[in-house]
């Protein structure tokens, strides 16, 4: 076999010449360590047989067959190479009888052992790496005019043979043989730190364990001190009387239950993640993951009980069934989701135990598949990945039921179960479905890639798309799996929703100034898991995926305690009544008092610039001094602290009566704002250039990564959004942009903890500051759209929102607003723009 591999290539006829070949390492400013191999080889046009058909198209037999020899071995026909990545084809120029052939590649040294990169191999260990010189057998015995190693500032500590030249960082070879040349240097001690913490702390599979671990301790903290009353928070009582029992203004006993289920049952999912499912399925445990993995997603729609929640009334307002009809209605829908997940699961479970019936001996791709056996394969990755998409459904169904988050979905629910889960079960067959096709159409390119010149066999692409088939659900599952955490946010909603909910017996939620300690425990958690989270990756190592919850928590109570005592409303004298403009009556003056406040100060503005017909300014002044005057709905007698006016006060207020109130409402402006900061930071992470649009659509999750993105960094902007309406009364500044900052502080804090780590690990900071830039761009322009929506009574007398807004801010303000938003997005632009122009990591 290798006799005619040599035959084939006519190396006893090959007389070229390598000019120059060159490898260089960039560490700085990266994760991943990147190499790039430059390779210039110049092959007689006579002489060599094969050497005309590199002039020939780049998908003919004969440039395949040249270029195979030039710059591949026999040995990588099976697979090819995984880790060398060509981001343009080799440049091919005739002259002077002469062929030059100039390749490039790149590899990202990422693993443990060798890995190919042209004619470089590079040998990765834990405390030394190795760089060494094997040339493909057409090119053994030819002549090498010059080989260069450039290091940069790593330092090398064996070089055979010794170097010509050396200096800069760069080891220089001329006119010698490639045979035996070698380089060992020591790693970066950044990359080498890394490896060591991910190899104790966090590989892939012990990153998410750990995290489940983390989000599972948390939600029964939440949990457990949310069913407890506030007035018995101090005493000590037993986890049961806690759960079982509760307390008035609490959540349901039910939705208790499901919370503490969920996770308990979310770390053993991640452990059998872990350890019961370790990697993709070899031949002999196939057919045993597998069935582990349908049962397990059975397992999470059965403990989930979507059914559970009592049915909602419609919107006549007809009265709760009774006991008979509640149990009545739940078989029904019990039956509903029982029915539709034990036909996927069988479905699943007839390929994996009866895989003859479509032509398969076993589970283990074979030589020769046919279109029956991998139609099998499919339909068993596709039922797996259903009932775990199912799963995540209906875990997210019980929690927003039960919190009264689906208010317009639940009657339906109610009413028509059958039709509803026909419905979600077409919606996430169709879902498993183009995931299975993203999955496909990745492979494909991944192997055309990696076999590009390797000449592997359509027996050997036959047996790839059956490994490929038969593992395609172990990657989905990890893939959904690891986007669970959103489950946990829909809980914290669900316990916040179902405290307001209680506390509205009369449909008007009373005036209330911030959220409790219970709330504001499930506001922080919120924040933390839905927001806090996304900025993990930016420390540079997965290591701190166990602190990051933690430390964002710790800030955001922080944050609360800092700059409490400097908010409008904590700086009232003592007799006033914060809660006091949450009232009908109150509020209606304190909004009167605001406008003829704001127009009192636009008359002096006036009169100072000299227009005529204005108020004399004794008279305007003494509209002052009665404006300051307190509400005369307030038990309370007194004037306003000289630095708080009453256009202070109602801004503070805020546009709602309820703190629930204004978080809805900030969640839905941040959401929309949010969205241009959600493209520029997708196209920025996936497709800014050629070579990221390349490594994206390449790899297995590229495309549902990017659609899941799009969807994560929108719930985060909501979630910010929420945590600013939440806090809106009891953070610091006259003006929402002072709020956004306060906000914008606390979400940077972690980050400026990891920054220390970034700056050791010589990583790109740039991601950091970008993402603190547009989280404050985000929430600046919330916090306006706030503001304007506390005078959204006065919209009727100015033509434009622009009109209300110069209004609100007077001119000096609105001048400053706009300057500080323009700066801001300048830049943020500034930083894009040199993050999109750079060269960094993969997203992968």
């Amino acid at each position: 076999m290798l006799g005619a591999a040599r035959d084939a290539c006519r190396t006893d006829q090959v007389k070229a010449r390598v000019e120059n070949a060159v490898i260089r390492f960039h560490h700085h400013g990266r994760m991943l360590v990147e190499a790039q191999v430059n390779t210039t080889v110049k092959v007689p046009v006579h002489g060599w047989d094969l050497a005309p058909g590199l002039m020939l198209g780049e998908e003919t037999p004969g440039y395949r067959e040249a270029m195979r020899c030039l710059f591949r071995g026999p040995e990588e026909v099976r697979y090819g190479r995984r880790h060398e990545w060509r981001f343009r084809d080799p440049e091919v120029t005739a002259q002077r009888g002469w062929i030059t052939v100039e390749y490039e590649a790149v590899t990202w040294v990422e693993r443990e052992g060798p890995s190919r990169v042209g004619p470089w191999v590079i040998s990765k260990g834990e405390e030394e790496w190795r760089i060494e010189l094997r040339p493909p057998k057409a090119l053994v015995n030819v002549r090498w005019d010059r080989v260069e190693v450039k290091l940069g500032d790593l330092d090398a500590h064996r070089v055979v043979p010794p170097a010509a030249s050396a200096g800069d960082g760069s080891l220089v070879w001329t006119g010698q043989w490639p045979l035996g040349m070698r380089v060992s240097f020591e790693p970066p001690w950044q990359d080498s730190f890394a490896a060591r913490a991910s190899r104790q702390a966090s590989s892939s599979q012990v990153r998410i364990a750990t995290w489940w671990v983390a989000a599972s301790l948390l939600i029964v903290v939440a949990a457990v001190r949310y069913r407890w009353p506030p007035e018995r928070a101090s005493s000590g009582r037993w986890l049961w009387w806690r759960v079982h029992r509760g307390g008035e203004g609490g959540p349901s006993r039910s939705l208790t239950w499901a919370a503490l289920v969920w996770a308990g049952l979310s770390a053993a999912v991640a452990l059998i993640l872990l350890e019961v499912i370790p990697g993709p399925p070899t031949a002999d445990v196939q057919p045993r993951y597998t069935i582990i993995s349908i049962a397990a997603g059975l397992v999470m729609i059965v403990l989930a009980f979507p059914w559970s929640p009592v049915p909602t009334p419609d919107a006549h307002g007809s009265e709760a069934a009774g006991p008979a009809d509640l149990r009545t209605s739940r078989r029904r829908h019990a039956r509903a989701v029982l029915t539709a997940a034990s036909v996927v699961a069988s479905v699943g479970l007839l390929v994996a135990l009866a895989p003859r019936l479509f032509g398969l001996p076993n589970l283990v791709p074979q030589t020769s598949q046919s279109s029956l056996a991998l139609a099998g394969l499919a339909l068993m990755g596709t039922a797996v990945m259903w009932l775990w998409l199912a799963a995540m459904v209906a875990w997210a169904w019980r929690f927003a039921q039960e919190g009264g988050l689906v208010r317009r979905l639940a009657p339906a629910w109610a009413k028509s179960p059958v039709l509803c889960v026909v419905v979600v079960t077409v919606v996430l067959l169709l879902m498993a479905g183009a995931m299975l096709t993203c999955f496909w159409w990745a492979r494909v390119r991944q192997w055309e890639r990696q076999t590009w010149l390797s000449g592997a066999t359509p027996n050997l692409r036959t047996i790839d798309q059956g490994e490929f088939l038969a593992a395609f659900w172990a990657t989905g599952i990890r893939w959904v799996y690891s986007y669970a955490w959103v489950l946990a946010g829909v809980a914290f909603l669900a316990f916040l929703r179902t405290r307001v909910r209680a506390e509205r017996p009369a449909g008007k939620l009373p005036p209330e100034l911030e959220p409790l300690k219970q709330d504001f425990l499930l506001v922080t958690l919120l924040f933390a898991f839905v927001v806090g989270l996304r900025q993990v990756p930016l420390a540079g190592s997965a290591a701190l995926y166990g602190v990051w919850l933690p430390l964002t928590i710790l800030s955001l109570y922080a944050l609360r305690v800092v700059t409490g005592p400097w908010s409008v409303l904590a700086r009232m004298p003592e007799g006033f009544s914060p809660t006091r403009p949450g009232s009908e009556q109150c509020r209606e003056q304190l909004l009167e008092k605001a406008h003829l406040y704001r127009r009192v100060h636009h008359q002096l503005m006036l009169m100072d610039r000299g227009h005529e017909g204005s108020a004399e300014r004794e008279k305007l002044e003494d509209q002052l001094r009665d404006v300051h005057e307190w509400l005369r709905c307030e038990p309370a007698d007194g004037r306003l602290p000289d630095r708080v006016s009453v256009l202070d006060v109602a801004l503070s207020w805020g546009p709602r009566d309820h703190w629930w109130d204004n978080a809805r409402h900030a969640a839905r402006l941040a959401f929309w704002f949010g969205v241009p900061a959600t493209l520029a930071l997708t196209w920025l992470d996936y497709l800014r250039d050629s070579r990221t649009r390349l490594v994206t659509q390449h790899h297995p999750i590229g495309l549902v990564e990017i659609a899941a993105n799009l969807a994560v960094w929108q719930l985060a902007w909501a979630a910010a959004g929420f945590f600013l309406g939440a806090l809106w009364r009891v953070l610091p500044g006259s003006r929402g942009p002072v709020r956004a900052v306060a906000v914008t502080v606390g979400y940077a804090a972690p980050i400026g903890v990891a920054a220390l780590f970034v700056n050791v690990a010589d990583t790109n900071a740039g991601y950091a500051l970008l993402h603190v830039l547009l989280m404050l761009s985000v929430l600046t322009l919330t916090s306006i759209w706030m503001d304007m929506a506390t005078f959204s009574g006065e919209r009727k007398f100015w033509p434009t929102r622009l009109g209300l807004l110069l209004s609100i801010y007077q001119l000096r303000g609105i001048s400053t607003q706009i300057a500080y938003l323009l700066t801001q997005a300048g830049v943020a632009a500034s930083i894009w723009i040199q993050l999109a122009a750079s060269d960094s990591d993969p997203p992968f």
